[in-house]
């Protein structure tokens, strides 16, 4: 009988890990429900909700939206004016979709990494990089990606971003199924290294559910108050003080109030950003609603106002990649690599096949892991060679110059991952509280010692910025754990490319 149980057991474990490597997209539920299952006229609809929205500003830098998910009959023209207060042209590296869950509660978040979204306009490439590492690093990400199959909230959103970006960045989906505020704070602390300039953040919800045409504009007027004033407390109290007035036929006053909650965990206490209003109506606007029962719908974005006034050739949150230069950028780094280890000569690149972005003058390092263990990092902070170039360069160097490391083999690069960190300018600073764990690299200098550690290091390994200080101190410019508050520091920002 034991025997038989073990077999069963392993049986069962052989599948389970099957199922968890299985490629299953997420299919349409809300095509044919909220909005046309029918790809040209979707396509259509979309195009004129986008053509009546009013101009944007050209000098916007957006670092999120709060956009309304109903029907498009319904809430269409408000969503479509959240996206398009996002400036044409905008390249992001990903985005990030939080919609409160509809369908199903659980004590945390569910974020979708076993595939890509479909929609009647095609697939939304989904990070599942990024998902899997939110759900191996924090257990309030650690719940099922079933509540994403019938759950619209975030589908709704899917054919704007298809229909609005040239060229639609991967997103990361995810549901939230909680309603502690605690639990909030956590999943936010959790999204916190990736709530950057090169990424979106796009909060899914409507407002007022389900009174009158006038008590609804009174409430979400209300509720448009608290979310403005980028407080999480503000908020908090506004959405009880609703709840606790009895209004008629209120059942919430925000649906997905724990979305937005997230998103001003992650705004708080940040100058540099600010909330704008952009535009307001509830479904007794619609000729297809009534005026009894109604469903409010704003739409916000969030502006760096930092960014506004900054030149395009600043920090490296201006640099920004389309897929295709970045795909061409890790055939440099891969093709260099090979050509050296099959025929012992280097590649010849035609400056004619790089856009204007590969020809920066950047800074670049390439990272080589095999594994998922470090196998060379070399690389320049700044250049005067275009960037292309520092690709190519610091890729050779780092499979077979690194000291730590003897010269990589032919068998090892078949197993070899590459990444690549481009580099902005240098900033010294004089106070360490203007270091932002996963987007400030650190330089140290002290006579003729000096070192560095990337962006990512401190978050991969949850340092604190003290922790990343110490490390870098001691182990990189060899001046002890301490040796930094004597020293020059330097931050810098890099844009990290990961296959």
């Amino acid at each position: 009988m034991r025997t038989i149980f073990v077999f069963l057991f392993s049986i069962i474990c052989i599948m389970e890990t099957f199922s968890q490597n299985k490629t299953i997209d997420r299919q349409p539920y809300a095509a044919g429900r909220f909005y046309t299952a029918d790809k040209q006229t979707l396509s259509n609809d979309i195009s004129r909700l986008f053509q009546s929205c009013p101009k944007t500003s050209a000098s916007w830098n957006v670092r999120a939206i709060i956009s309304p998910h109903a029907g498009y009959v319904f809430s269409g023209k408000i969503a479509a004016e959240a996206f398009h207060s996002i400036p044409e042209n905008t390249i992001y590296k990903n985005i990030f979709i939080i919609g409160s869950s509809h369908v199903m509660a659980f004590d945390g978040a569910s974020v979708y990494g076993s595939g890509d979204y479909i929609t009647p306009l095609g697939k939304v490439t989904v990070n599942r990089e990024i998902a899997a590492k939110l759900i191996s690093d924090n257990k309030v990400f650690n719940y099922p990606e079933n509540a994403h199959l019938q759950e619209h909230s975030l589908e709704v959103q899917m054919p704007f971003i298809q229909a609005y970006f040239k060229e639609t960045p991967d997103i990361v989906p995810i549901i939230i199924g909680t309603q502690n505020e605690y639990t909030v704070r956590k999943i936010a602390d959790a999204l916190r290294p990736y709530f950057t300039r090169d990424n979106l953040f796009v909060i899914s919800s409507d407002f007022s559910h389900y009174p009158s045409y006038a008590d609804a504009e009174r409430t979400d007027s209300i509720t448009s108050d608290g979310i403005s004033s980028g407080n999480p407390q503000t908020f908090l109290k506004t959405i009880r003080k609703n709840s606790d007035e009895g209004v008629p036929g209120l059942l919430t006053s925000m649906c997905g109030w724990t979305s937005g909650l997230t998103l001003l965990y992650l705004i708080e206490g940040n100058k540099n950003l600010e909330i704008r209003h952009i535009d307001y109506c509830n479904s007794g606007d619609s000729p297809y609603g009534n005026k009894s029962e109604v469903v409010g719908y704003h739409a916000f974005t969030v502006i760096d106002k930092q960014k506004m006034t900054e030149k395009s050739d600043g920090p490296a949150s201006d640099i920004v990649f389309t897929k295709a230069e970045k795909n061409q950028l890790f055939r440099i780094a891969e093709s260099s690599i090979r050509t050296k280890l099959y025929e012992n000569k280097k590649i010849v690149l035609d400056e004619k096949d790089m856009t204007p972005s590969l020809k920066r003058e950047l800074g670049a390092f390439v990272t080589l892991k095999v594994d998922g263990a470090l196998r060379g990092c070399i690389g320049r902070f700044i250049s005067s060679d275009p960037l292309y170039n520092v690709v190519e360069e610091s890729a050779l160097s780092s499979a077979f110059e690194d000291p730590r490391f003897t010269p990589l083999t032919r068998e090892e690069f078949e197993k070899t991952e590459i990444e690549i960190t481009v580099l902005g300018p240098l900033k010294r600073i004089n106070d360490i509280s203007e270091i932002v764990l996963g987007r400030h690299g650190i330089y140290i200098k002290k006579g003729y010692r000096s070192g560095t550690m990337l962006p990512q290091v401190a978050t991969e390994n949850k340092w604190t910025v003290e922790e990343f200080l110490g490390y870098t101190s001691r182990d990189k410019a060899g001046i002890g754990w301490t040796g930094w508050k004597d020293a020059e520091l330097y931050i810098y920002e890099g844009v990290v490319l990961r296959r």
